[in-house]
Parts: structure tokens; sequence; C-alpha cells
């Protein structure tokens, strides 16, 4: 399995596909694994980068907290090690948050920046309903199985739940396939996601940046994506309707469609 040392951790990662190299970020407890939508899409013309955050899947889970600079540069030591040029970058939700940092870190590096169902944190921040936050936060005593039952009307519209029970049976089976997060590394990442403020930073963004919501997004509102439009300097704003948090799941031919969109007008 391809693992590499970055600094205090070792960052399980995978490369699939040919051509100019997309690097992927996953959310809160997500990792390589979030993307199976994605890697045979840009297979044919892109190298699809995923990895697992710090804590989460194989990759190690020190103690935390962690921060979203910290694991920006945990990013930046793994492209360096893969000897990553140029990338094009895709983050979402937490990964999001990460992939911001990021581009300010190595904007030299970043060709075009997607971030997808986020937000800037600090005074910008629209948050969600306090109820939102509460049943994200109760996995004391549950299974993986009920983790991932009691957090999907987190993260898919209604309208999915009621009519499409084979995206949420698909969903639920990668999830149980995925290595289970250790609580303290949730806690961590958590933490590291509340922290974080790029607010004062948005308007100074360095990279083209397609901004990408599902407008029944409760985890993280569609007003974030929509605030983050009109701050950042070169940007595209696209909402998906009737969509929600997983809006690369519930969505997938319209969110790959989007992006590739976004790639080839910044292919050059």
């Amino acid at each position: 399995m391809p693992f590499m040392q970055c600094h205090d951790i070792q960052i399980f990662y995978q490369i699939e596909g040919s051509g100019f190299p997309v690097l992927f970020i996953g959310g809160l407890g997500g990792g390589s694994w979030s993307w199976s939508r994605q890697i045979p899409f840009f297979a044919d013309t892109y190298q699809s980068i995923v990895f697992d955050n710090r804590g989460a899947g194989r990759t190690d889970a020190p103690p935390g907290p962690y921060s979203m600079e910290q694991m920006a540069i945990d990013t930046v030591r793994l492209l360096h090690g893969l000897e990553v040029e140029k990338t094009f970058v895709v983050g979402l939700s937490m990964g999001g948050m990460i992939a911001q940092e990021l581009a300010m870190l190595l904007s030299h590096r970043i060709k075009g920046l997607v971030l997808g169902c986020t937000h800037p944190g600090g005074d910008l921040q629209i948050k969600a309903e306090d109820w939102v936050y509460e049943q994200l936060l109760q996995n004391q005593g549950l299974s993986q199985d009920e983790i991932i039952t009691k957090n999907i009307p987190l993260l898919f519209s209604p309208a999915t739940r009621e009519n499409r029970p084979e995206t949420l049976d698909a969903y639920r089976k990668q999830q149980l396939a995925a290595s289970e997060q250790p609580e303290h590394a949730f806690q961590a990442q958590y933490q590291g996601i509340q922290g974080f403020d790029f607010s004062s930073r948005l308007s100074k963004m360095p990279v083209p940046t397609l901004v990408i919501t599902g407008s029944e997004d409760i985890l993280v509102p569609p007003e974030n994506s929509r605030i983050m439009a009109e701050t950042i300097p070169l940007v595209e704003l696209r909402e998906l309707p009737e969509t929600g948090h997983a809006l690369h799941v519930e969505q997938t031919e319209a969110f790959n469609q989007a992006v590739l969109d976004f790639f080839q007008r910044h292919a050059l």
C-alpha cells in the first residue's frame, strides 16, 4: 500500500488515471474512498490523487486537536513527496477549508481550486441550526452503521432520501467498507473546523476558484457559498438544486461535469 512519511504522520494515498494532476481533499471523517464516483470520470484525462487526512482512514491519527493549517501543511508535504509541480485542487466541506489554507501556502502550484459545500469560518460563516451539530456529534455508544444512519438526514436532501434508496445504499456500503474513525480523531478534526477562520483572507484568494453548493445543504448552508462567491476575486458559483451536503454523491453527474468544465476553462 502507498504510504508517505510526512513529518509526524504516515499518509495513505492513491494515484489513479493519467494526465494533469487533480488533488481531491475529503471532509470530516472522509478520505480516499470518498471519491469513488469522481476517479473513473476523470481517469481518461486527469491523474487523480486521493488520500486520507490526518485522523482518518489508513493515515495516522495522533492525539488532537488538529487545525486546518496543520492539515494543509500535511497536504503540502504529500505533494512535495510526490513531486507534483502543478495541480488542480478539489476540496469538500472540511476538505474545502484545508484547500483554502493550501491555496495560500502553495498558490504558485495550484492551477484552479474547487470549494464544495464549505465555509470561510470566522465572522463570515453562516452556521447550521443547533440541532444539526448536536446530531452530528452524537456518536457515543453507536456502531458504525448507526452513525451512518443518523447522519444520512444531515447529508442528503429529502428528495433523495425519499426517492433514491439505491444512492443511500451505495453510500452506506462505501462508508462501512472504510476504516472506522477513532472517536478522538473525529473530535480532533471537528475541533480544527471550529477553530478555522479564513474570513479575513478570502478576498485575497490568489487562484481561480469554483464554489459549488447544494441548495438544501443543512450542514453547511448554501449562504456560505454565496458569501464566498461575493468575496473571492476570480470566482464562479454553481448551486445544485434539490441537493444536500453530500453533493458529489447525490448529484454525481452534475458535480463532475461542473468541475470538468471549470478545469477545461483554466487548462492553459
